[in-house]
């Protein structure tokens, strides 16, 4: 049937039997979350799209690799990952952590007043600021959970890890980024585990 979205699984089959147009929907289905990931770890807008970008070309000539009937994002998350990671490495520590990119969602559509923006900016600014003190570990692990919304199994995935290990460090992680916080601010709300 022409128009209907295809099944992730029907797109990794066909890219793995050589259909382009095929691969090319991954991509674009996961390309800004690859982005997202890739500039968690990377730190640099244009490390993390580079990272991207040859994450899905790596990714390609590895499809056969690729086991059928498993979810194919935490698996290119994970090559995302490390090619992030391969370049951070290369290009050593340069730029801080800016996580602009990952918005934190507010509750509701309605604007805010100036006041409760200004306020809503310097809560979100100091929890960046929290986040970014805290090891790579620490902020792989909530960066992936929370701000790009993978579920714990694909947060293991994307790690490398049990599911339960993530459990254990994503407590860890929020019990640090908690300390770090200027006095009076909490996390937002969902973040407690």
């Amino acid at each position: 049937m022409e128009g209907r979205p295809r099944h992730e699984r029907e797109l990794v089959e066909l890219a793995q039997e050589g259909d382009v147009r095929a691969y090319g929907e991954l991509v674009e289905r996961y390309g800004e979350v690859a982005f997202r990931t890739a500039y968690l770890i990377a730190r640099n807008a244009a490390d993390a799209e580079d990272a991207a970008q040859d994450a899905f070309v790596k990714a390609y000539y590895a499809l056969d690799r690729f086991r059928r009937g498993d979810p194919f994002r935490p698996w290119i998350l994970r090559i995302v990952s490390n090619e992030a990671r391969n370049r951070r490495r290369a290009a050593g520590r340069r730029d801080r952590l800016v996580l602009r990119e990952a918005e934190l969602r507010g509750p509701g559509d309605a604007t805010p007043s100036p006041h409760a923006a200004a306020i809503a900016i310097e809560r979100r600014s100091a929890l960046l600021t929290a986040l970014e003190s805290l090891p790579e570990r620490d902020r792989l692990v909530i960066g992936y959970r929370y701000l790009l919304d993978l579920s714990e199994a694909e947060t293991a995935r994307v790690l490398g890890v049990r599911a339960g290990t993530v459990k254990s460090r994503l407590s860890r992680a929020l019990g640090r980024l908690r300390d770090a916080l200027p006095p009076g601010l909490s996390l937002p709300e969902g973040a407690d585990e």
